[in-house]
């Protein structure tokens, strides 16, 4: 999809993405062979995820990602087939590819993922160009997953940089370096897992208050207008200039098996809703449902919307009956 002549609503960067590679074994055996069966293969990273989720949201997005050499061939492949608009930006070395490993008993996963490839200035300029220019027509860019290794510092404030200029606002889950180099840079909305929002405060993400009290110096440094960090299977906690609102993740009606995207869907779910005009509270709650849903299937599998919104329900349901604390 050529963004010049489609504008979408949404669309993402993916600076290492993966293909992702799913297996179910009975139990990881320490000697011999573990048989496994293969689950699914399809393309992953950050942001290609925010999309997949977008779209079976009901939203459009287009994933910007790179793709080195017979593996980024290979993901190209994987998102024509699966019908994902995306736009690759050709590298010089492999994209990284990863594994998934669902355990049936117990009922537990492992995700593999390796560094991933290494890219020359001129592939991070490319990549940058290709931003600015797809900045420009859509109205949320989302940054979102791991960094390649020796990515330069300064490379996602240049990006939060080039997203404003274009007037789009930004959506960053990020992490490390490049996370710290962007917090002097002001952006729409921030999401934190409980490992970056410990770092910031200085202390464990153990409950709300923890969770509170990194979003409130996110906004006290000015680093964004929203912000959201999430606690695991509690919640999470989304603010701004308002205040800050608990958001209860749902009871789930079946076990957890993967965390694997549950952030991603986090994300997906914030992006689509707030091109459907919601305020950034109801698009938040809609997120935290949407990870809640992904937590419970295998591997690399995504939410569902019908479960989603089932969820949904479910909390509005709890906090109008007092059970869920504001």
């Amino acid at each position: 999809m050529d963004p010049h002549t489609h504008p979408v609503p949404i669309a993402t960067l993916t600076i290492n993405p993966t293909v992702d590679l799913a297996l179910e074994v009975a139990n990881l055996r320490a000697e011999g062979k573990s048989r496994a069966r293969l689950g699914s293969i399809r393309g992953g990273g950050g942001g290609i995820n925010v999309a997949r989720g977008v779209r079976r949201l009901g939203g459009t997005a287009l994933a910007v990602h790179t793709a080195g050499r017979e593996v980024g061939a290979r993901l190209n492949r994987l998102l024509d087939d699966e019908g994902l608009a995306h736009l690759p930006v050709e590298i010089g070395e492999d994209t990284r590819e990863a594994f998934v490993i669902a355990e049936r008993e117990p009922a537990r996963s492992y995700h593999v993922v390796p560094e991933g490839p290494t890219l020359s200035t001129a592939e991070e300029r490319r990549c940058l160009d290709v931003v600015a220019r797809t900045a420009r027509h859509c109205d949320y860019f989302v940054l979102s997953g791991s960094a390649t290794p020796g990515l330069s510092t300064g490379f996602s404030a240049t990006v939060a940089r080039a997203v404003a200029d274009a007037g789009a606002a930004l959506i960053a889950d990020i992490a490390g370096g490049q996370l710290t180099t962007m917090l002097a840079e002001r952006v729409f909305l921030l999401r934190l897992d409980r490992v970056e929002a410990a770092a910031l405060i200085g202390r464990p993400i153990a409950g709300y208050d923890d969770a509170r009290a990194a979003n409130a110096l996110l906004l006290e440094r000015g680093a964004c207008a929203h912000a959201i960090t999430t606690v695991g299977a509690l919640g999470a906690v989304c603010s701004d200039s308002d205040g800050h609102r608990v958001i209860a993740a749902p009871d789930l009606p079946s076990p957890p098996r993967s965390d694997a995207c549950a952030g991603d869907s986090l994300v997906a779910a914030i992006a689509q809703q707030l091109t459907e005009g919601a305020d950034v509270r109801r698009a938040c709650e809609v997120g935290v449902a949407a990870a809640a849903a992904t937590v419970m299937l295998p591997g690399t599998d995504i939410f569902e919307a019908a479960t989603v919104h089932s969820l949904v329900a479910r909390m509005r349901a709890a906090r109008t009956s007092g059970s869920v604390p504001e």
